[in-house]
């Protein structure tokens, strides 16, 4: 056992050393940890960090044995707590509390021969480090916070070991590998380990239960669960991910030597946009002239964002305005629209002085011709059960987003962030969008998210 541990590394690196060539100092480093013998071993790594601070360290290893008092002397946790890199008062009540919580879990749990947790505060080496990989039924990476945390794919690799340490070891290379992996849901390659038990690191309970579930797994089902991991590791290497970028960055640039670049805008708002070599910026000029030679004319406008600026507190459109669109109105030629995501009161309250300007509210689910014809629905939709399903989870986020609001209308739901912290917000709104999409999945809508808006409305038919 203990020689495959070391072995594993020469595996991995496709470098095979004989056992004649293994310094007796190194393999004595496994004799060290006689309570692992025979036991379930769970591995757990950790860093004295207060950034990453596990409020489930051990926490949830007593409550395991509390609630399941049959895995008392079964049950190996090994916790890696890696040096700081730093030193302060944070670091050290972190260890503290490590240490402390520790040797009474032992006291407690344990007896003469056997200690609960085996707890490594030193720096280890990369062989040691592989071999508590190889030794572990489950490893765990419960942070609170954290990025690309490669310690799950690290452990993969080596539970899956190779045929040339197989055959040394005179092992059956039939018998499948397995492995279990219990991760945080808040550190990176969460989403990417689809057959690894997730957990919210801050629910102690949700944690021992983890633990439990990780322990009474089928064999067949670790089998399935490290099989799949292993596919995705072995075969999302480095190289995978260089050649994925490159070809993404060919495919964004392939029209870029024949197009012109622009840039547009000043300070935080510049951004350059390209254009097909054709573009020619629209002249004036142009459009005076095309305006007084046709004889009809059909003028859409959009109202919010375009007639009205964005940064306007106060959106009622003030006389300067009204004139404009009356004087387009008064010409025989012209037919004047006003399209508008806003309900048609709101639109007719503000726009009941002009009366041959056509109105079409809630994006054109509602249409006005005049000032004295009445409302038409464009697409007649008589059923709007899906409301009672959307807005419970609008309401959700709207509590949890603070400067966020719903907009009812007839048609549809609109859940605005405008005045939201703009990073969270937009988090929140491709979190809701998504929410939405699978609750609302069997029902006649569309889900769009638009300029600082989650909209929910009828399905159009084409």
């Amino acid at each position: 056992m203990f020689l495959a541990l070391y072995l594993l590394v020469y595996a991995k690196t496709y470098i095979y050393k004989p056992w004649t060539t293994f310094s007796w100092p190194r393999i004595s480093f496994f004799l060290k940890f006689p309570p692992l013998w025979n036991k379930e071993t769970y591995l757990r790594f950790s860093f004295s960090c207060p950034t990453r601070k596990r409020p489930t360290k051990f926490p949830s290893r007593i409550h395991l044995y509390q609630q399941h008092p049959d895995w008392r002397g079964k049950v190996v946790l090994v916790q890696i707590a890696n040096p700081a890199r730093g030193r302060g008062r944070d670091v050290q009540e972190v260890q503290s509390e490590t240490y402390s919580t520790a040797k009474r879990i032992n006291e407690t749990f344990g007896r003469p021969g056997y200690s609960p947790v085996v707890l490594i505060d030193t720096p280890l080496q990369f062989y040691e480090r592989i071999a508590y990989y190889m030794i572990a039924e489950c490893c765990m990476v419960t942070a609170v916070r954290d990025g690309m945390n490669l310690i799950p794919y690290e452990y993969i690799i080596c539970r899956q070991g190779n045929e040339k340490l197989d055959e040394t070891l005179q092992l059956d290379p039939s018998v499948p590998k397995k492995s279990m992996l219990v991760v945080s849901e808040f550190i990176g390659c969460s989403p990417s380990l689809s057959g690894a038990i997730r957990v919210n690191p801050w629910n102690i309970d949700a944690v021992a239960e983890a633990m439990d579930h990780a322990l009474v797994v089928p064999e067949s089902e670790k089998q399935l669960r490290h099989e799949k991991h292993y596919r995705y590791v072995s075969t999302h290497d480095v190289g995978y991910w260089a050649q994925s970028f490159l070809q993404d960055l060919e495919r964004a640039c392939r029209d870029h030597l024949r197009r012109r670049c622009w840039g547009i805008g000043f300070g935080l708002g510049f951004r350059v946009i390209s254009l097909d070599p054709n573009f020619r910026k629209l002249s004036l000029d142009h459009i005076v002239s095309a305006y007084k030679r046709s004889r009809n004319r059909a003028i859409l406008l959009d109202y919010d964002g375009t007639m009205m600026a964005p940064s306007v507190t106060d959106k009622t459109p003030n006389p300067e305005v009204i004139g404009f669109l009356n004087s387009l109105c008064r010409d025989p030629k012209n037919v004047v629209f006003l399209v508008s995501g806003r309900d048609k009161k709101t639109l007719t309250d503000w726009f009941s002085s002009c009366e041959k300007l056509g109105l079409a509210a809630e994006h054109g689910y509602f249409m006005r011709q005049r000032h004295d014809e009445d409302w038409e629905t464009c697409v007649p939709v008589t059923e709007f059960d899906w409301k009672q399903t959307a807005e419970p989870v609008m309401k959700l986020y709207t509590e949890t987003t603070d400067g966020s609001t719903i907009e009812t209308k007839e048609s549809a739901l609109v859940w605005h962030y405008q005045y939201a912290d703009p990073d969270f917000g937009s988090c929140q709104a491709k979190e809701l969008l998504d929410h939405l999409e699978s609750v609302l999945a069997n029902d006649p809508v569309s889900v769009k998210s638009g300029q600082h808006i989650v909209e929910v409305k009828p399905q159009v038919s084409q």
